[in-house]
């Protein structure tokens, strides 16, 4: 199937809340790692969501010139002809981006698919992330209002941040402490400043505990109870039901988490949660393993000359193709989206 068209985004996203299951969305940084996702998602009979980051897309625009948005343009590019040949829905998202990357990343991407749209054609992503969580919410806001004029006008969703999330990510790092922890007069005022839905849809990154990167038990205290006070504050504030779910959360920060915490977030409107940890390392395991036994083969060891079939980047990228591959099936085990995909 072609990349996610808008409708279909919307469509992803309305039943993952409605079947209480969210989409794996894997931070990809090269062909190698997205051919990994969408061989994942088509195994697990899933739609998905593949992102790239700032410093993914900095990766992707090569070492000689560092240009994010070349890099993110060209991969999703390569995305939208790759994907026509996999059995599912792909929706192509920016990870985190910062107020002083704002310029040089999301605000160009914007205008290239506003370019497409006015032509009649898609956009070439289908959501942008604005990470504001380093600013006052009063100018996270502020921000946010204006990325989702643009944003809802280009027929592309945005995903804010509006609070901290612990650890760090492409440079952007907080505190493991009581501020991880997202209020309802935080989600009330996001509310007020974004509206439910009659502004333009976004995703809502609400901060219940929630740390990037791989801890040892103990140092992270996950509360995704949390999402199910927020999203009451709202209805109670603006008058809806009290099941009515008003925010579509994203699950940040999740690599790590046990099972339980990722259905208690599911079951209170979790419909995306972020995964780039556990599959870098899923990636990266088989080619150390390939390595390690391969010594002689990989190296020209003592004037030797090696063995092609063990150097050669096809041997060992397939195996960690498939590796990471496994990891995306087992997160849509895990998120339940599993043969769930938009037939």
């Amino acid at each position: 199937m072609p990349i996610a068209t808008p409708e279909v985004y919307n469509e992803m996203l309305d039943r993952a809340k409605a079947g209480k299951f969210a989409y794996p969305a894997i931070n990809v940084t090269s062909s190698q790692t997205l051919n990994a996702a969408l061989r994942g998602f088509a195994e697990a009979e899933s739609d998905g969501i593949v992102q790239i980051s700032t410093g993914g897309a900095e990766f992707l625009g090569g070492q000689y010139s560092k240009d994010m948005v070349t890099g993110a343009v060209a991969l999703a590019e390569y995305a939208h002809v790759l994907a026509e040949k996999y059995p599912v829905n792909i929706a192509l998202h920016t990870d985190h981006c910062p107020k002083d990357k704002l310029d040089g990343y999301v605000r160009p991407l914007l205008a290239v698919s506003e370019e497409r749209v006015k032509a009649g054609r898609n956009p070439l992503f289908q959501s942008h992330m604005w990470d504001g969580s380093a600013e006052t919410l009063a100018d996270n806001l502020e921000i946010a209002r204006e990325l989702l004029a643009r944003t809802s006008a280009a027929r592309i969703i945005l995903e804010v941040e509006i609070t901290p999330t612990g650890g760090e990510e492409d440079g952007v790092s907080h505190e493991i402490n009581d501020k991880l922890y997202t209020t309802v007069d935080d989600a009330i005022r996001t509310a007020e400043a974004l509206g439910l839905g009659d502004k333009g849809r976004y995703l809502l990154a609400a901060s219940f505990g929630n740390v990037h990167g791989v801890y040892k038990p103990g140092n992270v205290v996950l509360r995704p109870e949390l999402l199910k006070e927020l999203n009451e504050g709202v209805a109670a504030k603006f008058g809806r039901p009290a099941d009515s779910k008003p925010f579509d959360f994203v699950f940040h920060g999740g690599s790590g988490s046990t099972e339980e915490e990722i259905r208690t977030a599911l079951e209170n409107g979790v419909v995306k949660m972020n995964i780039d940890t556990d599959t870098q390392y899923a990636f990266t395991r088989p080619v150390v393993d390939h390595m390690f036994k391969n010594y002689d083969g990989v190296l020209k060891v003592d004037g030797e000359v090696g063995s092609k079939k063990a150097y050669d980047p096809r041997t060992w990228g397939k195996l960690a193709e498939a590796s990471m591959a496994q990891r995306v099936v087992e997160a849509c085990g895990h998120l339940r989206s599993a043969g769930t995909k938009i037939k």
